[in-house]
C-alpha cells in the first residue's frame, strides 16, 4: 500500500511537472500484491489502493464518471493481469525462469494492457460523443507503452524480490563488483542522457548486459528502475538523445506536443531494454543454477560412487572372510572323515557313517560356494588355455560318489580334437558344468548322467544329459531364476537352495555363451550350453618333446626314489594334523611348522620338496613368507610352494601366484587332491613362479 501511495504521487508529480508519465508503476504494484499475498490479504489491499486511487483522483479535480474511470481501469488491469498469469505461468510463478517470464509478457501483461486501453477509451469517447482521430491513436498507444511498462518492470521486480533467497548462489559477483557495475551503469546512462549533441542511447546497453550476466534478476531489475529514473528526469527536462529525434509530418498530431511524441520513442527505448535485458539475466541466472545442480549432482554421484565402492569392498572383505571361516572348520571335519575312511580295519558301519559325513561336508561346502558365488556378483573372467575335459572332470568329481551310491554311470563323452585347448575362465567353467552335473544326479534314480563335450559353429557346444524324472513344462520359464524350486511344499523329496542353475546362467552369461534345456517329464534332460571359445595352440603330446627332457626323465626314473619331504605351514594344529596324517599315508616325510618366519628358517635350514603354505597366520603371512623365500640366495628359492588356505575367492588365488607361489589348493582338501598336488609337484609339473612387481614392492 506504501508502494502504491509512492506510486501515486510520483504521477501525480510527472504529470504536473512535466505534463507527461513516462512509467505508471501503480497497476504492475497491485498486481504483484495479488500474486504475492494470499487471498484476503490481496483483496484488502487492492480494496486500500483502490480508496488511494480515488483520494489521488479527487485531489487531482477528477468528478463524476471520471472520478471512477481511471481508478477502476488500474484495478481492473491489475487484476486481469493477475488472472492471467496464473492460467499461464503456473501457480510458482517463478520469474527466475526464462519462459515464464516470457508468459508473463506475452500472455498476462499484453493482453491485460490491451483490454484495459480498449474498455476505457471506448467508454471515455462513448461518455464524450467524439471519435477515433490521429492524436486519440497517439494517446492510446502512449497509454499501452506506459502501462505495459509499469507491468513488465515492477510485477517481476517485486515478485522476483519476494523470493530473493532464492538467488543466494545464482550470481557470480558478490557485492563489491555489484556496487561497481550500478555505479557504472549509472554514471554511463548520466552522460549518454544530460548531453544533447550525440544519439548514444544505445551505450547503456553495455552496462546492463553486463549487470544481467553476472548479477541476479532482482538486481537487473533494480538497476533497470534505476536507468529508468535516471533517463527519465534528463529526459523530461529537455535532455539527452531522444530529443535529438527528427519528428515525421504525421497528419493529425499538429494538436501532439513534441515533447509527448518524442516520449513514444523514449518509451519504445525503455520497452526494449526491459525485453531485452530482463530475459538475459533470468537465462543467465537459469544456466547458473542449473550448473550449481549439476555439481551439486556430481558432487552426491561422486559421494555415491564413494559409498558403492566402499560397500562392494566391504561385501568383498565380508565374503572372502566368510569364505575363509567356512572352510576352515571344513577342512578338519572333511579330512578327518578322509583319514578315518582309509583307516584298514574300520567295520562297515564305521567306513559308511566316515563317507556319510565326507559326503555331508562336501554338500555344505558345495552350498557355501553357492551361496558365496551367488553373493559375488558378475566378475570379469580370466581366460586361460584349458583342457576341456579336464575341467569336466574335476567339475564331476563332487558327484561321483553321490553316482555311485546309486549304481548311476557318470561319464564324460570327449568329442573335441585330441590335445585341443580352448581359451577359457577356469573357474567360471568348472561352476557353470558343477551345477548341472550335481542336480542330474540328485534327479536321476537309475541310468547315467552323461557330460558331451563336441564343436559347435562358434566354439564349443556342451550337453549335460540325464535319465531322470524331466521338468515339467510349467517350470521351464522360471527354471534359472534364484530360489527357484522344482517342488518347494514340505513333502519334496528333494534339497537344495536353489542357487545352482541360477549361478549357471550367471557363468554362462559371463563366458558371453548361451544355455538352454530340452526335457520331458519322465524321459529325463538335457541341458545344452554354447560357449564362443576361442580355440589355442593344441598341448604337445609325449613323442614331440625334446629328447633332452625325455634323457633327463629317463635318468630319474633310473635312480633310486628318495623319500617325499614336504613342509607344512599353518598355525591351526587340526589343519596340520590333517596334511600330515594324508602325506604320510602317501609316504610323505612331513614338517610342521605354526608361522611364516618359521617356514623360511626351515627352507633354509634344510631341503623340501613342496611346501604347503596357508596364508593368514598371526606372526608373519604365507605371502610375505613366499616372497622372502623367493628371494633367497641359494637353490632354495627354486621350492616348490603351493597355497593349502580356505582363502578361496578368486582374487585370493590371483594374490597368492602374485607373490611367487606356483599354484593353489583351497580348503578343505581332501586326499585325492592333495596326492595329486604332490604328484605334480615332484614331476616338475607345477607353473613357474613368478613374483609380480606389485607383490615386491609390497
Amino acid at each position: 500500500m506504501l508502494l502504491f501511495a509512492a506510486s501515486q504521487l510520483i504521477g501525480h508529480w510527472s504529470v504536473a511537472t512535466y505534463g507527461a508519465v513516462l512509467i505508471w508503476l501503480s497497476n504492475g504494484i497491485m498486481a504483484a500484491a495479488l500474486l504475492q499475498l494470499h487471498r484476503r490479504q490481496a483483496i484488502t489491499v487492492v480494496a486500500a489502493c483502490l480508496v488511494i486511487n480515488l483520494s489521488s483522483n479527487a485531489i487531482r479535480g477528477d468528478a463524476g464518471m471520471l472520478l471512477w474511470l481511471n481508478a477502476l481501469m488500474n484495478v481492473g488491469e491489475a487484476a486481469l493481469a493477475a488472472l492471467l498469469a496464473r492460467r499461464f505461468c503456473g501457480a510458482a510463478l517463478d520469474m527466475r525462469r526464462p519462459r515464464r517470464l516470457f508468459a508473463f509478457g506475452l500472455f498476462a501483461a499484453v493482453p491485460a494492457v490491451a483490454v484495459t486501453a480498449a474498455l476505457g477509451f471506448g467508454v471515455t469517447m462513448l461518455i464524450r460523443q467524439t471519435p477515433l482521430t490521429m492524436a486519440g491513436a497517439f494517446g492510446i498507444y502512449s497509454f499501452f507503452i506506459v502501462e505495459l511498462l509499469g507491468l513488465l518492470l515492477v510485477t517481476p521486480v517485486l515478485l522476483l524480490m519476494a523470493r530473493a533467497h532464492r538467488f543466494h548462489g545464482t550470481t557470480r559477483a558478490r557485492w563489491p563488483e555489484a556496487t561497481v557495475l550500478m555505479a557504472f551503469m549509472l554514471a554511463v546512462t548520466a552522460l549518454t542522457f544530460w548531453q544533447n549533441d550525440a544519439p548514444l542511447a544505445f551505450l547503456s546497453f553495455l552496462p546492463m548486459l553486463l549487470i544481467a550476466l553476472r548479477l541476479s534478476p532482482t538486481t537487473a531489475a533494480i538497476a533497470l528502475i534505476g536507468l529508468a529514473a535516471v533517463s527519465g528526469v534528463a529526459t523530461m527536462t529537455g535532455h539527452g538523445p531522444v530529443h535529438l529525434t527528427r519528428l515525421m509530418d504525421v497528419p493529425g498530431l499538429e494538436t501532439v506536443a513534441p515533447m509527448l511524441r518524442r516520449l513514444g520513442v523514449y518509451n519504445l527505448y525503455l520497452l526494449a531494454m526491459v525485453v531485452t535485458i530482463l530475459p538475459v539475466s533470468t537465462v543467465m541466472t537459469e544456466r547458473r543454477r542449473l550448473e550449481a545442480r549439476l555439481r551439486a549432482r556430481t558432487v552426491a554421484a561422486q559421494e555415491a560412487r564413494r559409498k558403492a565402492e566402499d560397500a562392494a569392498a566391504a561385501r568383498s572383505r565380508f565374503l572372502a572372510m566368510m569364505s575363509h571361516e567356512m572352510r576352515t572348520p571344513l577342512n578338519g571335519v572333511a579330512g578327518f572323515a578322509d583319514v578315518l575312511a582309509s583307516r584298514p580295519g574300520l567295520d562297515a558301519t564305521a567306513l559308511r557313517q566316515a563317507r556319510q559325513i565326507r559326503e555331508s561336508s562336501d554338500g555344505l561346502l558345495m552350498l557355501v560356494e553357492d551361496i558365496l558365488d551367488f553373493a559375488r556378483g558378475d566378475d570379469a573372467v580370466s581366460p586361460e588355455a584349458l583342457d576341456l575335459a579336464a575341467v569336466a572332470r574335476e567339475a564331476i568329481t563332487p558327484s561321483r560318489a553321490a553316482a555311485d551310491a546309486k549304481g548311476l554311470s557318470l561319464t564324460i563323452d570327449d568329442r573335441l580334437p585330441t590335445n585341443a585347448r580352448f581359451m577359457c575362465d577356469r573357474r567360471a567353467l568348472r561352476q557353470t558344468l558343477h551345477p548341472m552335473v550335481a542336480n542330474a544326479v540328485k534327479f536321476t534314480d537309475r541310468g547315467q548322467v552323461t557330460v558331451r563335450l563336441d564343436r559347435s559353429s562358434d566354439g564349443v557346444c556342451i550337453r549335460v544329459s540325464d535319465t531322470g524324472s524331466g521338468i515339467e513344462p510349467a517350470l521351464l520359464p522360471d527354471l534359472f531364476e534364484a530360489f527357484a524350486q522344482g517342488d518347494a511344499s514340505i513333502r519334496r523329496s528333494h534339497c537344495g537352495a536353489g542357487l545352482g542353475l541360477a549361478l549357471v546362467a550367471r557363468h554362462v552369461r559371463r563366458l558371453n555363451g548361451d544355455v538352454d534345456v530340452d526335457s520331458r517329464p519322465g524321459e529325463g534332460s538335457t541341458f545344452i550350453i554354447t560357449l564362443p571359445l576361442p580355440r589355442a595352440p593344441d598341448a604337445i603330446e609325449e613323442s614331440e618333446r625334446p629328447m633332452s627332457q625325455l634323457h633327463d626323465e629317463g635318468a630319474g626314473e633310473s635312480a633310486a626314489p628318495a623319500t617325499p619331504r614336504v613342509l607344512v605351514v599353518d598355525d591351526h594344529p587340526v589343519n596340520r594334523e590333517v596334511a600330515r596324517i594324508m602325506l604320510e599315508a602317501f609316504g610323505c616325510d612331513v614338517v610342521e611348522v605354526c608361522d611364516g618366519q618359521d617356514a623360511i628358517d626351515a627352507v633354509a635350514g634344510q631341503p623340501f620338496d613342496l611346501v604347503l603354505m596357508d596364508v593368514r597366520m598371526p606372526l608373519m603371512d604365507g605371502l610375505e613368507a613366499t616372497r622372502r623365500i623367493r628371494a633367497l640366495p641359494g637353490p632354495e628359492h627354486d621350492i616348490a610352494i603351493v597355497a593349502m588356505t580356505a582363502d578361496a575367492m578368486p582374487e585370493d588365488v590371483t594374490r597368492c601366484l602374485a607373490s611367487g607361489m606356483n599354484a593353489h589348493m583351497a580348503k578343505p582338501i581332501n586326499q585325492a587332491g592333495l596326492l595329486a598336488m604332490v604328484n605334480r609337484a615332484l614331476s616338475g609339473d607345477l607353473p613357474e613362479a613368478r613374483v609380480s612387481e606389485a607383490a615386491e614392492a609390497a
